[in-house]
């Protein structure tokens, strides 16, 4: 489902309503709270308009109240999910994450600010940190067949100074673990550093025990990181960049380094610059998206999960590490 389809299906807070009562709940409505199927529709009338646009009081036309006598809760298919006490109307929502899972290389904040006429930019980033938190993708499958393994740096750029290694503080740079399953998906992972046990952990925990190969480069803690994950010598095959070999028959890691080039383009064309606290998030965004990058339909899935995850209040996005 693309940006047009989602202008063109969903014209009315109603109709977004009503699409996520039936993918919330398929079987019939129930209470969030006690799980009851016995409820009654509460009549209400539609959002009051103040002079600015942006700042309606946004009132749901599908509220209901659960009948059991312990419980009395009133709610709509936003309770308890990430749409919870979003004062923007539900349509902008939709083409957000229409915009979002179908932006190759992301979109910032300012630009949906522009695109879609949310009033403050504030609000369109916390929007859209809410919608990549529900692109986290917690508990997923181990990678199988063969597998890339790289590491890349990002960041570290001195104060007032441009790009380039000699202007920038090497302690300051954060370090991204990629795993890629060859045709397959990708694992992009935040680490505080390239040691033995950090690497092996990473490799342990996203790796099948079973896979087939292991592709890596000429760093040295990758042999001794696999062998403290528990895989066995004869999988892995290093290339050997150093002599400007990039490809040796089936031995390349390309497939990881596109992915981190992709993730920097992203970085440096759409964000110009990202929060070191919050880079998780960026890394979940890309990592949906590009092993969603072969289905027909990215919109569902993430919505999907939206109505799944809790709510991230505002507190708690700026909130000091």
């Amino acid at each position: 489902m693309n940006l047009i389809d989602v202008v063109q299906q969903f014209k009315t807070d109603d109709d977004c309503l009503a699409y996520m009562e039936s993918m919330r709940w398929p079987d019939g409505i129930r209470c969030p709270v006690c799980g009851c199927d016995r409820i009654s529709k509460i009549t209400r009338t539609n959002a009051r308009k103040d002079k600015d646009a942006d700042k309606r009081t946004n009132k749901r036309t599908r509220v209901y109240q659960c009948l059991e006598a312990t419980c009395k809760q009133q709610f709509s298919a936003t309770a308890g999910t990430i749409f919870n006490d979003s004062h923007l109307p539900l349509t902008k929502w939709f083409m957000a994450l229409a915009l979002i899972v179908g932006a190759k290389k992301g979109i910032s904040a300012n630009q949906l600010k522009e695109h879609l006429g949310i009033g403050s930019y504030r609000t369109a980033w916390y929007m859209a940190h809410r919608i990549r938190k529900a692109m986290v993708n917690e508990g997923s499958a181990e990678l199988q067949g063969i597998c890339e393994v790289d590491e890349t740096w990002l960041g570290g750029c001195a104060k007032g100074a441009g790009s380039g290694w000699r202007r920038t503080n090497p302690a300051l740079k954060q370090i991204i673990v990629g795993i890629k399953e060859r045709g397959g998906r990708v694992k992009l992972i935040h680490v505080p550093n390239a040691k033995i046990e950090t690497l092996a952990e990473c490799i342990k925990e996203h790796i099948s025990a079973d896979v087939e190969a292991i592709m890596i480069d000429e760093l040295p803690a990758y042999p001794k990181a696999l062998r403290l994950a528990g895989q066995s010598a004869d999988k892995h095959f290093t290339v050997n960049h150093s002599a400007k070999i990039y490809v040796d028959g089936h031995i390349t890691t390309n497939g990881i380094e596109s992915a981190f080039s992709l993730f920097k383009r992203g970085v440096i064309g759409s964000f110009h610059r990202i929060s070191i606290k919050h880079l998780h998030r960026y890394l979940s965004e890309f990592e949906t998206r590009f092993n969603g990058r072969k289905a027909h339909d990215r919109f569902n899935p993430t919505l999907r999960r939206m109505l799944g995850v809790e709510p991230m209040p505002y507190a708690e996005l700026i909130a000091e590490k």
